[in-house]
């Protein structure tokens, strides 16, 4: 759940008590999306090709349980990060995952959308940037790329886990570079862990945000975003748009450009 050093120190913090006393809505999020699962069907319908999802720190292949079940029930051909529990990035654990991404590529022959929840979004893109020819698309949730690694409330944890200092440059400034595939930041403006401002992604090109209104811990499982997420993966390999709030839409996600402009105003 932790990302790289900006090149000037930031002001914002990480979320207040509030917002982390507000994570307890995680289980009712976790609990909503099984009870609407017989709803599941009005998602966007997919194509079958591959998909993996990657889990955020401190956490396995049982916390995405319900948005890889989700993504299968729409149709599509999907994997875990199968390494256990995320304890940040040890020797050889984005090699592994660089191996999975290759192996579903070679396997299912089309390029992988990958899914990556908080820390494993910043896998994601690492990943997409180490092998773009074998990445369709990077959708990441609550993901901290830009900021400061402070602006968390998860960063004592990664440095435990992890076994390396937080402000180590040679591993997380060059995750702040946007991969060269199209790409989704879904976050929340009431995420209790890491602050909403380090998820924005300013790339102009083929990468938009996303934003719901959801704990960080219930983010990936939360109807909002997994409806967010089977709209991106349904769409034409190559032909990428960006997400539309028309509608019923504009109910259930909230206008991320305002959310910007009221930041820098």
């Amino acid at each position: 759940m932790i990302t790289g050093i900006p090149s000037t120190p930031s002001l914002e913090r990480a979320p207040g008590l509030l917002l982390q006393m507000l994570e307890l809505r995680a289980f009712w999020e976790h609990y909503s999306a099984v009870a609407l699962r017989p709803l599941w069907g009005l998602a966007p319908h997919g194509d079958g090709h591959p998909v993996l999802v990657l889990p955020g720190l401190a956490a396995g292949d049982a916390s995405t349980i319900v948005m890889r079940r989700f993504l299968r029930a729409r149709g599509y051909a999907v994997s875990g990060w199968n390494q256990g529990l995320n304890l940040g990035l040890r020797e050889g654990v984005l090699e592994r995952a660089h191996d999975s991404l290759r192996q579903l590529w070679a396997e299912q022959g089309r390029a992988v959308s990958i899914v990556g929840w908080s820390l494993g979004g910043l896998y994601a893109r690492e990943l997409a940037k180490q092998l773009p020819k074998a990445v369709r698309l990077v959708i990441t949730l609550g993901s901290p790329f830009t900021g400061h690694p402070r602006e968390t409330n998860a960063w004592r944890l990664y440095e435990l886990a992890s076994g390396h200092r937080i402000d180590s440059h040679d591993v997380h400034v060059p995750l702040r570079t946007a991969p060269p595939v199209p790409t989704t930041s879904i976050w929340s403006r009431s995420d209790g862990v890491v602050s909403w401002r380090c998820c924005v992604e300013l790339r102009r090109q083929a990468a938009e945000n996303i934003a719901v209104e959801s704990s960080h811990f219930g983010l990936g499982a939360h109807p909002a975003t997994l409806y967010a997420v089977a709209d991106r993966l349904a769409q034409p390999e190559g032909a990428w748009q960006p997400f539309h709030r028309e509608g019923w839409r504009r109910l259930v996600y909230a206008d991320t450009q305002k959310s910007r402009a009221k930041h820098a105003g």
